[in-house]
């Protein structure tokens, strides 16, 4: 750990999933503090990989593929790749700059999407998805399971048939709650930070009386107003909202007041 820096002496939280935990750590490392990566989700392949294997064998006929995840290019791209070369007239697009980096990594360019807000609601009003541009096209949606149906709806709305490709599954880690209940009576537990809605379900339903007590009274960080809503339904008031990604959680850590 650094041995100064705005979060010295903070132990902050990642519950980012295993494989895109590090770089908010490796962030919260340099800022002095220390990282507690506890996932809050474990990703994995979908349980039947028929529907993926079918729409590989079909990418040429879709004119727009949406990721809307890191991990939907980590399971879908693998197999869309195995036995042909990405259409030249096949458009990629993404919720978040971390899914049009890791595209890019593996040789998928000219990606599309939002540059400020990393939600379907943004995807949605970039041009290249109005109705007059996606009419009577095919869209392919690769996400994880129980996935929300906003973004297929509206585009099916506008004229576009939409397949939903289901390429992992989420579930609550399998490890359980005890490693976060230790570092809170151990009073080395300063933040959270939590960048799913999923996650932050996970971690409600399976808190005891006694980690909900530690939960209210520990800062939550979020990265989008709709995780912090979700947070406020479930009875949270410690709640701050920062701008998106690993770089809004870090600046909130950073801004934040934590000798108040």
């Amino acid at each position: 750990m650094a041995s100064g820096g705005p979060l010295a002496g903070r132990t902050i939280v990642v519950t980012r999933p295993q494989a895109q935990a590090a770089p908010l750590a490796e962030a919260i490392i340099a800022a002095g503090g220390t990282p507690l990566i506890f996932p809050l989700l474990e990703i994995s392949p979908a349980t039947d990989p028929q529907p993926l294997a079918e729409a590989a064998g079909r990418l040429a006929e879709y004119s727009l593929a949406v990721f809307i995840s890191p991990n939907a290019v980590e399971h879908a791209l693998p197999a869309l790749l195995a036995q042909r070369a990405w259409p030249e007239s096949l458009i990629p697009a993404a919720v978040g700059q971390g899914t049009v980096k890791l595209l890019a990594e593996r040789g998928i360019h000219g990606c599309i999407a939002p540059t400020e807000r990393f939600d379907s609601e943004a995807l949605l009003e970039l041009p290249e998805l109005a109705a007059d541009r996606v009419n009577a096209r095919r869209v392919a949606i690769f996400r994880g399971d129980s996935g929300r149906e906003l973004l297929a709806d509206t585009l099916r709305e506008r004229g576009a048939t939409v397949d939903c490709i289901t390429c992992y599954r989420r579930s609550g880690p399998s490890h359980g709650l005890a490693p976060l209940i230790s570092a809170w009576r151990a009073g080395r537990l300063d933040a959270l930070t939590v960048s799913s809605s999923e996650g932050l379900r996970y971690l409600v339903d399976q808190l005891d009386p006694e980690g909900r007590t530690f939960l209210q009274k520990t800062p939550l960080f979020v990265p989008h107003a709709r995780i912090a809503e979700n947070a406020r339904v479930a009875g949270l008031s410690k709640i701050l909202l920062t701008a998106a990604a690993d770089a809004g959680i870090l600046a909130g850590l950073v801004a934040y007041n934590w000798t108040a």
